[in-house]
């Protein structure tokens, strides 16, 4: 079964030929399968973002000429055990229901498995897709299962500040060394990449580019912790961690997403005019298409943080994927090697998906973004002039990192779970911010002279399974 992710080693046609498996690695597989089992369901995600992040996606086993990556194994485990306690009735196995971003989620993913499938027409692309639906489908809902509130959040944020140093630590190494010692394990690169005498650390990810990105993308999530749940000393080594990491990347990316997350954060005192600011963004971007020579997204070219940047590249992937849409609109093309020099790189997360699924995939992944950052929106005037109105915005300011660094990375190994992550965090945000806006209008004796139910209530998604007040029904 190979990775299933197009544009990369571990793909159709592609990956090792040969079990790699260090033996360490084989026993943390053991002891992170059985603690699946036998652990409380709040401590599940320890044990799961624990071998996600500290070993690399290339150990596998391969049998048979099936390709058995050991994180897809571990997901297995964990969709197995919630199948025991959805079937045992012990709880809900999603937070909230199955939501409008679970769905946008499920629809982009299945139809770029189906486009895949229809593209080559072979069985083997139906065994890679059908790794590609466990690395995605299984992993997104195990993260969602097993974030359901605001204690699981600051449970997997407070594991994954300790699991940021732990990566730091091994990319500064790389710095000094020049030698990845999750690279010993096998499954990722000895020796780290080295772009004009500048050293790419990526620690146990497979690129520098991922590694940088996640760990940008982890700032805003850790002043949770310093503003919400009173680990600030967990605060401080999460937000230390995760600058090392993206300083130790060296790619310009990463760097960006890091500044795509601090101007979010610093949008905090007009928080309730950022609809003004997008269409602000939207005219501005018009005026600086219709200004330049070249199209707007050609400025990317000109961003070049580390002296070795890659910003022509992602210039002319987006120009070359508007130029070719009658290519793969449908389902989605294998060609787009073709359209220009290195071409086959798709470090774009847009336009691999676009690539890989057609315009049906590239829609609702625009929709899932669209979703999530409405949910973010809702959530916070649903707790505005609380403590959690700080905890919905520093997600928002994660996400919208991740909207950026998109541009610049395709999320090809575990670093899909720092995302899927972000996704879960802010379901469980909405719905605890739901909760506590239905125990507030629980306490209204009457609604006030002039007022009108629609007015008094924000709105509430259709299909999620928190419904309005039952005080209405009364009046």
């Amino acid at each position: 079964m190979p990775d299933g992710i197009p544009g990369q080693d571990h793909i159709f046609g592609g990956g090792a030929s040969a079990s790699i498996l260090h033996p360490a690695v084989l026993v943390a597989l053991i002891l992170a399968g059985v603690l699946m089992f036998v652990l409380p369901r709040k401590y599940l995600l320890i044990p799961f973002l624990t071998f996600a992040f500290l070993v690399p996606l290339g150990q596998q086993l391969v049998i048979g000429g099936v390709h058995w990556l050991v994180l897809r194994i571990v997901i297995l485990c964990g969709l197995a055990r919630l199948t025991v306690i959805k079937f045992s009735a012990k709880g809900k196995v999603l937070g909230g229901g199955f939501n409008n971003i679970d769905k946008a989620f499920l629809g982009y993913v299945l139809l770029q498995a189906i486009c895949f499938i229809l593209l080559y027409h072979e069985m083997d692309a139906i065994n890679n897709q059908f790794g590609y639906l466990i690395d995605f489908l299984g992993g997104y809902f195990l993260v969602r299962a097993l974030i359901q509130d605001e204690a699981d959040l600051y449970r997997a944020l407070k594991c994954l500040a300790v699991i940021t140093v732990v990566l730091s630590i091994g990319m500064v190494r790389e710095q000094l060394t020049t030698q990845n010692i999750f690279g010993l394990l096998g499954g990722v690169n000895l020796t780290p990449e080295v772009r004009l005498d500048k050293i790419r650390s990526q620690g146990a990810f497979q690129h520098s580019l991922t590694a940088g990105v996640f760990a940008a993308a982890m700032l805003p999530l850790f002043l949770i912790l310093w503003k919400n749940a009173k680990a600030k000393v967990l605060a401080v080594v999460g937000v230390a961690g995760c600058t090392v990491m993206t300083i130790c990347s060296n790619s310009s990316t990463p760097l960006l997403t890091y500044v795509a997350a601090v101007f979010a954060i610093c949008l905090w005192p007009i928080r309730k005019q950022m609809r003004q600011v997008r269409w602000g963004l939207v005219v501005a971007i018009i005026a600086l298409h219709l200004a330049m020579k070249a199209p707007v997204w050609f400025a990317i070219a000109h961003i070049d943080l580390t002296g070795g940047s890659s910003g022509y590249h992602r210039a002319e992937l987006i120009d070359q994927f508007i130029t070719h849409f009658s290519d793969w609109w449908l389902i989605g093309t294998k060609d787009a090697a073709n359209w220009g020099f290195d071409l086959w790189d798709q470090q774009n997360q847009y336009v691999s998906i676009g690539e890989v699924g057609g315009l049906g995939a590239f829609a609702l992944f625009l929709t899932l973004i669209s979703r999530a950052c409405a949910r973010v929106g809702k959530a916070r005037r649903l707790v505005e002039g609380t403590k959690r109105e700080w905890m919905v915005w520093f997600l928002g300011a994660s996400l919208f990192a991740y909207l950026v660094g998109f541009f610049g990375v395709n999320l090809f190994d575990q670093s899909r779970i720092g995302w899927f992550l972000v996704l879960a965090m802010i379901s469980a945000a909405y719905v605890s911010a739901a909760r506590v806006w239905k125990s507030r209008e629980s306490q209204v004796d009457e609604v006030p002279v002039g007022d009108t139910r629609e007015e008094m209530t924000p709105a509430l998604p259709s299909g999620d399974a928190l419904a309005l007040p039952k005080i209405w029904a009364s009046r």
